[in-house]
């Protein structure tokens, strides 16, 4: 029978031969309390979670999660509009708005569905929105999917944001950005967005996923690094799978804005809430997050101490103080090879490529967290002595 390019549509969207495709490694086991893998039968040392503050293992957000299972079941059974949200969900969004102070904050499943809420239900065709180039591809979808026109500006480039919404007198105008940029690793600079967003009477709406937890003397995130506040920045997203060691999102702002996405957000109304059980676990790892700020200084620590010394090697890192560190290699092979190499090593660092970073910008992604040991750094450091040019391009 010859095939019918319509039931066998795969087969045409195939790469072209000798390209390298992107695998998932099966996670068979992870020892608790540090960033010790299995994987495929090999025990590997990992610089690769978002697990920045190591709380996906704690024992008591573990247990947090156990009990509230055991009273509420594993699945939350609907919609938060229907019948599934619950006193758990109620009481994480109560403290979640109150931790990042703003009025109230909603539960979303993933960042990837808060972000296109936010983007989605507040803009409309006629109104502008502005995205920074190197935006997650969520804020990317959230900005085309809005109907709003879009603009990409060069990242960080306020003086083009500037000329750009300087044009937009009239209309309904929405800057979004990153906090903390997930492939790079720098901190957006939001004074500056949020100023020329005052003077052009625009929307600040900032996805602080890899901020959320980690950056401000508090742990609010990249706004409060900042220094800014609800007035500066009235629409806020942060993740709970990343310094929180959950799951879930959330977006705190105004009582308007939230009861706004309540009523009208798709990704809101349209999908299960999440467990209760996981939000329950959220909200031991919120009150460890504020108990325990030694979590933050020592996450940090790895972070400045392996600068310090990756400098004396004169490995190619990219401009970054957050637990995302690059190292930029530029081709695909280049950064490729060094993974592989790594991993021969037993350590467990993946190649970000293209279509993730623009052509001739591949990297090693290392993430640092607070379970990671000094013992862990040196034995990174003296893998990629050896691996990695100085300079880069291997």
């Amino acid at each position: 029978m010859p095939p019918n390019p319509r039931l066998d549509p795969p087969q045409r969207a195939m790469p072209l031969p000798g390209v390298r495709l992107r695998r998932r490694r099966v996670v068979e086991s992870r020892t608790h309390g540090r960033p010790r893998v299995r994987v495929e039968g090999r025990e590997l040392l990992a610089f690769c979670s978002n697990d920045y503050l190591g709380l996906a293992d704690h024992p008591e957000v573990i247990a947090a999660l156990v009990a509230a299972a055991r009273e509420w079941g594993v699945g939350s059974g609907a919609s938060h509009l229907v019948s599934g949200h619950c006193s758990e969900h109620h009481a994480l969004e109560d403290e979640l708005a109150a931790f990042v102070g703003r009025p109230r904050a909603l539960l979303f499943s993933t960042g990837y569905m808060a972000n296109l809420a936010v983007v989605a239900t507040l803009l409309q065709r006629g109104d502008r929105v502005f995205e920074d180039r190197h935006n997650h591809a969520s804020l990317l979808d959230a900005g085309l999917a809005s109907g709003a026109r879009f603009s990409r500006y060069p990242h960080g480039d306020i003086t083009t944001l500037r000329s750009r919404l300087a044009r937009t007198a009239g209309s309904r105008a929405m800057v979004v950005t990153d906090g903390v940029f997930s492939m790079d690793g720098d901190v957006a600079p939001l004074r500056e967005l949020a100023s020329a967003c005052r003077e052009c009477d625009a929307w600040l709406f900032v996805d602080d996923a890899h901020g959320f937890g980690v950056l401000g003397p508090g742990g609010r995130g990249s706004v409060e690094a900042a220094g800014l506040g609800a007035q500066d920045v009235p629409m806020l997203m942060g993740t709970l799978g990343k310094a929180c060691g959950t799951f879930g999102a959330f977006v705190a702002g105004s009582s308007d804005l939230v009861e706004t996405l309540l009523q009208r957000a798709r990704t809101y109304i349209y999908t299960t809430a999440l467990p209760p059980a996981v939000a329950a676990a959220a909200r031991a790892s919120l009150r460890l997050l504020q108990e325990e700020p030694w979590r933050r200084s020592r996450v940090l620590d790895h972070v400045a101490r392996f600068r310090r010394e990756a400098s004396q090697f004169r490995l190619p890192l990219m401009d970054s103080g957050t637990p995302i560190q690059p190292l930029l290699l530029g081709t695909e092979a280049a950064a490729l090879a060094a993974s592989d190499a790594l991993l021969a090593a037993g350590i467990w660092v993946p190649a970000i490529r293209p279509p993730t970073v623009p052509a001739g910008t591949s990297r090693l992604r290392i993430t640092f967290s607070a379970a990671h040991t000094d013992a862990d750094v040196d034995r990174l450091l003296e893998a990629l002595a050896t691996l990695v040019p100085a300079g880069g391009h291997a």
